[in-house]
This record gives structure tokens, C-alpha cells and sequence, in this order.
């Protein structure tokens, strides 16, 4: 019989993720030679190689890929047995994992985390920003408890819960403020800045503009609204941001807002988690509290 231990199964499941001896190791808090004992230890009692190693990390091997399914159905259920204990209590405490997409992190963690902590004093929030694909995966693995994305995910293990609406504003040269805002079908032969692929918020404005998806153009597309609306400044082009990242993004810019009439473009911010976490009542609750957020 095989003796596995949770720890090893963790050690295993860090280092299937980052590919590196050292960046797993740093990631699990132990150092690299007592992670690599333990890999070491996990593949002798299994009697398999897990991975192969090379100068410049590891790769799984076809038994360890087939083994990291069944290793991380494992740690979500051992997590979702102390979801469980912590959903009998009533109420949300301890530690909750909370991703956020780039376009909302900056503008609404701010408030976002006071408000929370105002309703859930014994709360411990573990933020994580990025981008919607990652943190959808990382809902589905356990490795998050909730997020917060731009809807619709249309992942039917997920449930969707509507936080709010926003518009999207035209940021353009700031001596082009006076000119009448432009239809959507004339931004791009403005040269329209995007965020670089991936973004959520890269596909809503080319849906907004009526665009095909298009490959990154040479100098023409972001990682951050930050990095657009400079470039704007600059005088590279015009781009769409988020109404909540105005205030932030503008104050350092010879950028100037324009409004489009209606119908404006926009997006819906909402909040997803697993349809069969143990604390899905408590994160409904909680997905109420931000939504009457003034």
C-alpha cells in the first residue's frame, strides 16, 4: 500500500505549476532541497517518475500528468471539507481567496476591502489579480473560493451573481476635446489602443467597435490601463477605459473623457464560485454586500 501524505501532494501539485524546483519551493515557504526530498520521496513510494528533469526546470511526465487530475481533485476536497466546517458556522470568517480582474483591482479593492471588512470582521482576504481565463481556472482547481470577472463566464459549474453596471469612456488627446465624439465604426481608423490579448476588456471594446478579434499590432496595444491612456497622452491614439478608472488613470495625463450617447457601451461586473462550494450561501451574502456598495 502506498502511504501518501497531503503535504507531498501539495509539494507535487506547486511544483506541476511552476515548472521550477525554486520558484515551487519559494511558492510552498520550505526551501528547494527539502521540496526536492520530498518529491524524491513521493516518486519512490509510487514507484513512477513524476517528472522530468532539465537545465531549466521540470516538465511532468505522462504519469505525472495523469496523476495531477487525481492529486488535485484531492486537495480541493480536502479544502472543501474545512469550507464545510467554516460554511456550518453561519457566517463568513478566516481565510477567503478573492480574485479580481486587472480593468476592476485598482479602482474597487480600495473601498471593496474596507466595506468587507466593516461586515465580516473575522474575514481574512487573500487577493489575487489577473486575468479572467487564470482566475476561472483557479475557481475550478479550489486554488480560489470566488472572483470578481466581467459577465458573462457562461461556465455552467460556475454560479454568476450581477454586481453591477458600468459604462466605458472615450479617452483621447487632450487638444482633441472639443471635437464631437466619434460612432464606434470610426475609432479604430483612430488607431484604437488595446489591452494586449487575454484581457476581457480588450474583447468588449472590439464588440463595441464591431472589430474582429485582431492580432497585437506593434506598439498599439497595453498591459494596463495605465500604460493606455499614457500613450493616449502621448499622442499614439485613443482608447476605451472603465467610468471607475477614470479618476486614477487620468489625473497624470494630457488626456481628456469623452461620454458616447446612448446606448453607451458597457460591461457587467459580477461575482462567480463554484456552484458546489460548501460556502456558496455565504458568498451569495457576501456578493449582496458589494453590490450595495454606494
Amino acid at each position: 500500500m502506498v502511504n501518501l501524505t497531503l503535504r507531498q501532494l501539495r509539494y507535487f501539485d506547486a511544483l506541476a505549476r511552476h515548472g521550477h524546483f525554486g520558484r515551487a519551493a519559494e511558492a510552498s515557504a520550505i526551501s528547494q532541497p527539502a521540496l526536492s526530498v520530498q518529491i524524491r520521496d513521493l516518486e519512490a513510494d509510487l514507484g513512477v517518475t513524476l517528472f522530468e528533469r532539465g537545465p531549466r526546470g521540470v516538465t511532468l511526465t505522462a504519469f505525472g500528468a495523469a496523476f495531477k487530475d487525481r492529486a488535485r481533485d484531492i486537495l480541493r476536497a480536502v479544502d472543501e471539507l474545512g469550507d464545510l466546517a467554516r460554511a456550518s458556522q453561519g457566517y463568513l470568517s478566516g481565510r477567503l481567496r478573492l480574485g479580481v480582474i486587472p480593468t476592476v483591482a485598482p479602482y474597487l479593492l480600495p473601498s471593496l476591502v474596507r466595506r468587507i471588512a466593516g461586515h465580516y470582521p473575522g474575514l481574512d482576504l487573500d487577493i489575487r489579480e489577473t486575468i479572467t481565463p487564470r482566475l476561472l481556472d483557479e475557481i475550478q482547481d479550489g486554488r480560489l473560493d470566488a472572483a470578481i470577472v466581467a459577465l458573462p463566464v457562461s461556465e455552467p459549474a460556475l454560479t454568476e451573481r450581477p454586481l453591477f453596471d458600468e459604462a466605458f469612456v472615450l479617452v483621447r488627446a487632450e487638444a482633441d476635446g472639443n471635437l464631437p465624439i466619434p460612432a464606434p465604426e470610426d475609432l479604430p481608423r483612430m488607431r484604437l489602443l488595446l489591452l494586449e490579448e487575454g484581457h476581457c476588456f480588450r474583447d468588449q471594446a472590439l464588440s463595441f467597435c464591431s472589430m474582429q478579434p485582431v492580432r497585437p499590432r506593434m506598439g498599439l496595444d497595453g498591459s494596463s490601463l495605465s500604460t493606455l491612456v499614457q500613450m493616449v497622452g502621448a499622442g499614439l491614439g485613443v482608447t476605451l477605459i472603465p467610468d471607475m478608472a477614470v479618476p486614477v488613470e487620468t489625473r497624470s495625463a494630457p488626456v481628456s473623457i469623452g461620454r458616447f450617447p446612448a446606448p453607451q457601451p458597457s460591461r457587467t461586473v459580477g461575482m462567480v464560485w463554484r456552484k458546489t462550494s460548501p460556502l456558496a450561501d455565504q458568498l451569495a451574502g457576501l456578493s449582496d454586500v458589494i453590490a450595495s456598495a454606494d
